[in-house]
């Protein structure tokens, strides 16, 4: 069995089998070259998951989870797109994409780290990508609150840092909050995450890609921990 701990870097043959996806997002064409993805996709992203995993338990917090399940609730995520409601009806995502979080229950439902890449290049996010009702609720309470001014001073250390910040959404104010509060702006907010600069391609064929990955994880730990502390 491979030893999972010790990442080398993903192959040139993942980069090619997304090209080649890219060029060719239809069933046939996937069904005629499933073992390249078991081969090239989900057994090298097994050791990156492993591997980012472990860093970050180290590094950020123990409590990040981390999970090998390939059924859609573990870190490498579906390659299938859910088209039902959607107007581009390609079926397969033709980004290589992991998810790390910290809380229990599902995974989208909590604060993360998520890294994903194509022969374009690659990208780490750090935070929460939309909250659930129970959360937003929390989140415009804080923001209103004391805490909101960690939630400024987090955003403006992240934005100097070259990290872009998103999650801004609605149009108005939310009924029954201050229109003329100073941090008004943030409750126009759904989510809140930071999205790191362009990472190479190049960069995830070698085994320091795990560091790279981890550095700007470390940069967003403040607003993972924020975040943490309100969903919970």
């Amino acid at each position: 069995m491979k030893d999972l701990n010790k990442f080398p870097g993903f192959p040139q043959e993942t980069i090619d089998f997304l090209i080649n996806l890219k060029l060719n997002n239809n069933r046939e064409w996937f069904n005629n070259h499933k073992q390249e993805y078991h081969d090239y996709i989900i057994e090298p992203a097994k050791s990156f998951v492993v591997s980012l995993g472990e860093s970050l338990q180290k590094h950020i917090s123990e409590d990040i989870k981390y999970d090998l399940s390939l059924n859609g609730s573990g870190s490498i995520m579906r390659i299938y797109r859910d088209i039902r409601f959607k107007k581009d009806k390609t079926p397969y995502n033709t980004r290589l994409r992991t998810l790390f979080w910290e809380g229990t229950g599902k995974k989208m439902k909590h604060p993360g780290f998520f890294i994903g890449f194509d022969a374009s290049g690659g990208n780490i996010y750090g935070g929460l990508h939309r909250f659930d009702k129970p959360t937003l609720e929390r989140y415009r309470e804080a923001v209103v609150s004391d805490l909101g001014i960690e939630i400024e001073q987090i955003i403006t250390s992240l934005q100097k840092q070259k990290y872009k910040v998103g999650g801004e959404h609605y149009k108005r104010i939310p009924h029954g909050f201050d229109k003329s509060h100073s941090r008004a702006n943030l409750l126009l907010y759904n989510g809140l995450y930071a999205v790191s600069p362009p990472i190479e391609p190049v960069k995830f064929t070698k085994p320091e890609i795990i560091n790279e990955c981890t550095n700007h994880c470390k940069n967003m730990t403040a607003l993972h921990s924020l975040l943490v502390k309100i969903v919970n």
